[in-house]
């Protein structure tokens, strides 16, 4: 019984981590290529970006690799050998955060200036403090999704989250990081220091991933894994392609 426990529980940990790294990676491939795209510029720089990854790759699987196995695991079917590792529920979870992030995003990219309220100020440090605010709400809202990441499946994520010491460690690690990097790297990371206001706000778009991913769970998504469903409207459509 041990052995299938922790045989979930590692499977189980392998998708948390997936779904939180897609969700990363999509959410900052599309803000920067619209961004290239319609302004020419992008909002994270390649620093910050190497930041993001570490977080993603390193202290991410740390903290989700880690979980320890629990009795939900045990309720679950047997999982075949040929089922795909993505499944239609981490598809809605990832989808959900992604759009979340590249909308809130995009729209301090374009708008944020006037938003901010920063139209006052000399226009490069208006850029540098919106491109800054952007970056910190990014790599907030990613600290944030590590919780949602904990429980693809449950709607209470934050249980059991106590007892495992090292996620919560490398939660205030990734946030100290964050702050100096912030406040304290400014010609290192591209960034300049913000005000607690500033602060709130990317820290309100970070907390906002919480009840998001609780309304999302609520969202039904089929049984049928969505690669399979590809599969099948792949076949009738070269069928009916060859009956012509």
């Amino acid at each position: 019984m041990n052995v299938v426990r922790w045989g979930r529980s590692v499977y189980a940990n392998i998708q948390k981590f997936i779904q939180f790294q897609l969700t990363v990676n999509v959410a900052a491939l599309v803000i920067n290529v619209v961004a290239a795209i319609s302004s020419g510029d992008v909002p994270l720089t390649a620093v910050q970006l190497l930041w993001v990854n570490l977080i993603m790759d390193t202290l991410g699987a740390l903290a989700l690799a880690t979980e320890p196995p629990t009795d939900h695991l045990m309720g679950r079917p047997p999982v075949g050998r040929k089922e795909p590792l993505i499944t239609n529920i981490m598809w809605r979870n990832l989808l959900i955060q992604a759009i979340y992030q590249v909308s809130v995003l995009l729209v301090l990219n374009f708008r944020g200036i006037s938003i901010l309220g920063l139209e006052h100020e000399v226009p490069t440090h208006a850029t540098r403090v919106k491109n800054t605010i952007i970056f910190n709400a990014f790599v907030l809202c990613q600290a944030f999704n590590e919780f949602n990441a904990r429980k693809p499946d449950e709607k209470n994520i934050f249980k059991g989250v106590i007892k495992n010491r090292l996620f919560m460690g490398i939660i205030v690690i990734t946030l100290v990081l964050q702050v100096i990097i912030v406040e304290f790297l400014g010609k290192f990371a591209s960034t300049t220091k913000l005000n607690w206001q500033q602060w709130l706000i990317c820290a309100a778009i970070g907390v906002i991933s919480w009840p998001l991913a609780l309304v999302g769970k609520f969202i039904p998504v089929s049984r049928t894994p969505l690669s399979n469903k590809l599969k099948c409207w792949g076949k009738k459509k070269s069928s009916g392609e060859g009956s012509l």
